[in-house]
C-alpha cells in the first residue's frame, strides 16, 4: 500500500520531463483516464465549433455581413474569410470527433478561434466570451500536444 501511495505521489507531482515509472495497474488507469479526457476534449470543441458552422451556414448574409462589418480578419477579404472559417468549422470538428487526423484537427480548431480572438475587438469580446475562447484554445491545443487519444481513428490506423 505504502509502494503504490508513494507512486501515485509521484505521478500527481511529476512535471512530465521525464518518463514516470509507474506500477502497470496506475500507469493503465492513468492512460485510460487520459484518453478518456482527451476523448471528452475532442468531443466538447468539435460540438462548440460545428454548432458555430451551421449557425453561419443557415444564415448566409448575416454571415457575410459579420465578416465584412465585424471580423477584421487580416490579410483576407471578407468573403474568402467567411468561407475557409466556416468550412474549417463544419470539417475540422468531424475529424475531430473520429479522431482522425486529430492532431492536424486539433491544430487548424486552435488557428480558428486564435482567428477568431485576434479579428474581433476588444470592446466586442467579453470577459466571459474571453474565457470560453481560451478553455477551447486550451483544449484543442491539449489534442495537439498528445494526440487524439486510445479512442480514435488514428490510434486504429497506427494498430494496421
Amino acid at each position: 500500500m505504502n509502494a503504490l501511495l508513494c507512486a501515485a505521489l509521484r505521478a500527481f507531482t511529476d512535471p512530465g520531463l521525464a518518463p514516470t515509472r509507474l506500477p502497470a495497474s496506475l500507469g493503465t488507469l492513468t492512460s485510460h483516464l487520459q484518453s478518456l479526457a482527451l476523448l471528452g476534449a475532442r468531443l466538447y470543441v468539435a460540438q462548440v465549433f460545428f454548432l458555430s458552422g451551421l449557425t453561419k451556414l443557415r444564415d448566409w448574409s448575416s454571415t457575410l455581413a459579420l465578416f465584412q462589418d465585424i471580423y477584421q480578419v487580416p490579410l483576407l477579404p471578407p468573403v474568402l474569410a467567411a468561407w475557409l472559417g466556416t468550412s474549417g468549422e463544419l470539417v475540422l470538428p468531424v475529424l475531430l470527433v473520429l479522431g482522425l487526423a486529430g492532431r492536424f484537427a486539433g491544430a487548424g480548431l486552435f488557428v480558428v478561434n486564435l482567428v477568431a480572438v485576434l479579428s474581433l475587438s476588444a470592446d466586442d469580446l467579453s470577459p466571459a466570451a474571453q474565457a470560453q475562447h481560451a478553455l477551447w484554445g486550451v483544449l484543442a491545443l491539449a489534442v495537439v500536444l498528445w494526440g487524439a487519444g486510445r479512442w480514435s481513428a488514428d490510434r486504429l490506423i497506427r494498430a494496421a
